[in-house]
């Protein structure tokens, strides 16, 4: 073939590097125009090796070189033993819902602070929290308490746009409280310690969660109208909830100390969580048809999440070749100005492209380029401290937990909103009569909110770096 097409001479004057940029345009064009992720990545990333290689060696070797490596990187980052954490994880979570393990979780969390301004759409955040500590999956947490808090909370004369925004919203948890399914992918893509990403996002997690809790008590006492207190309850009522929640905080406790201790490693700690989850799941009566449906879900969500990441590491592995991420390092650094400046420049960026993207398909397809620039930003020695005020390592942790609090944004912000379209779909289901609108109308202070704990976070960074700073 190379007769009649020639690639090492018509490409031979092209910049390898600004053809990325063109690729990577067009990568974000069909994403925008509704392209999944996994497969316009690997498509992208398929034609941007044949490029690289078929100029260095022609046609014909280079399209074979570049179908080789193409096929060779799925299977081999998918035998990454860090990979095996996410479907247990989120298995995690689809057993207790399907258990009905977050019923128990709920009633208890509505008894305890039920008698709040707002008491129910508190109890509702801490409730989906707690479950965030046993799923890592924003959606699924959505989806779970949408069919749970709404109803409860439409009963009791709520308005129904404040109680679909606070489940949307309090569904994000899911990505910062450890098990993370998005923090083990940060992990993998950065190349950094899955058990100190997962320990470093459990006080941010909660200081997002008691930042929506006083959101929630401030509107309600500013419009009582949005939702009554819940009173009532006696002393005895309160401790009788708690039993039917003991299930999920003592998966949390085994996560959580069994990687803090180093009893087990992080995907140990995760098939022990699940162990547990189902254990108390047959015990409770679970039927084969619940099961199997838990079992389906995690499946479902766990194919997506893998193809999003082979996809992604296609296209990652011919940026590596390009050099895209040392050019935007080297663009980076050599502004003329402060770190925080330009490292607020990158987080109005994820802003942006959360408004059109999902959470971990922005992450994963701007991670190659983001991650090396904020590394060379903070620019420390080995063992010294950078411009940010941290060790590299501490700076990659923190990057992580704020990055991924900005993914949470384009959760529940328009026209992507994946949380916001979940709970609508479910409330629809559900003959609630609530619309995508109402949800995202409900959504929108906690876009503040976010705002507020992404800068506690940024002032604050001891919050980030406390608990895996204690792991050594």
């Amino acid at each position: 073939m190379d007769q009649f097409i020639d690639m090492k001479a018509l490409l031979d004057g092209v910049s390898i590097f600004n053809v990325s940029l063109w690729l990577s345009g067009l990568l974000l064009v069909l994403v925008l125009i509704g392209v999944r992720v996994a497969f316009a990545a690997a498509f992208i990333g398929f034609i941007g090796l044949c490029a690289f290689f078929m100029q260095k060696q022609g046609f014909d070797r280079g399209l074979v070189t570049a179908a080789k490596l193409t096929g060779q990187i799925p299977h081999s980052k998918s035998t990454t033993y860090a990979l095996s954490l996410i479907p247990t994880f989120i298995l995690i979570g689809y057993l207790a819902y399907y258990a009905g393990l977050t019923r128990y979780l709920f009633e208890a969390a509505k008894r305890w602070i039920g008698w709040t301004p707002g008491g129910l759409g508190v109890a509702t955040v801490f409730a989906t929290a707690g479950f965030a500590a046993v799923s890592g999956a924003s959606v699924a947490t959505s989806a779970v308490f949408a069919r749970i808090a709404i109803p409860e909370m439409l009963r009791l004369g709520y308005d129904k746009r404040f109680a679909a925004g606070v489940v949307a919203a309090g569904g994000t948890l899911a990505s910062l409280i450890p098990p993370s399914a998005i923090l083990v992918i940060y992990a993998i893509i950065v190349e950094e310690s899955v058990g100190k990403l997962l320990l470093a996002g459990f006080l941010p997690g909660l200081v997002s969660a008691l930042i929506y809790a006083a959101l929630v008590m401030g509107l309600a006492r500013l419009r009582p109208s949005l939702g009554p207190a819940v009173g009532g309850y006696t002393w005895g009522q309160r401790f009788a909830s708690l039993p039917g929640a003991m299930p999920i905080l003592l998966v949390v406790f085994i996560i959580v100390y069994s990687i803090y201790f180093g009893w087990a490693t992080p995907t140990e700690a995760g098939a022990l969580g699940a162990g547990v989850v189902l254990t108390m799941a047959i015990w409770k009566g679970m039927r084969w048809q619940q099961l199997k449906g838990a079992l389906m879900e995690a499946a479902k969500l766990t194919v997506m999440i893998f193809a999003m990441i082979w996809g992604v590491l296609i296209y990652v592995r011919f940026l590596g070749f390009a050099r895209l991420p040392d050019a935007f390092a080297e663009f980076i650094t050599g502004l003329d100005m402060g770190p925080y400046q330009i490292l607020l420049m990158i987080l109005l960026v994820y802003v942006v492209l959360g408004m059109f993207m999902d959470a971990i398909g922005m992450l994963i397809l701007t991670l190659p380029i983001t991650f090396p620039a904020v590394m060379a930003l903070n620019g420390a020695e080995a063992g010294g401290v950078g411009a940010l005020g941290m060790t590299n390592q501490e700076a990659a942790i923190w990057f992580g937990i704020i990055v991924v609090k900005m993914a949470e944004l384009c959760l529940i912000t328009p026209p992507i909103g994946l949380n916001c379209f979940v709970v609508a779909g479910v409330a629809q289901d559900a003959k609630m009569e609530i619309s995508v609108q109402d949800v995202f109308r409900g959504a929108s202070p906690f876009f503040v909110a976010d705002v507020a704990t992404v800068a506690v976070l940024i002032a604050f960074p001891g919050i980030v770096l406390w608990l895996p700073g204690l792991l050594g």
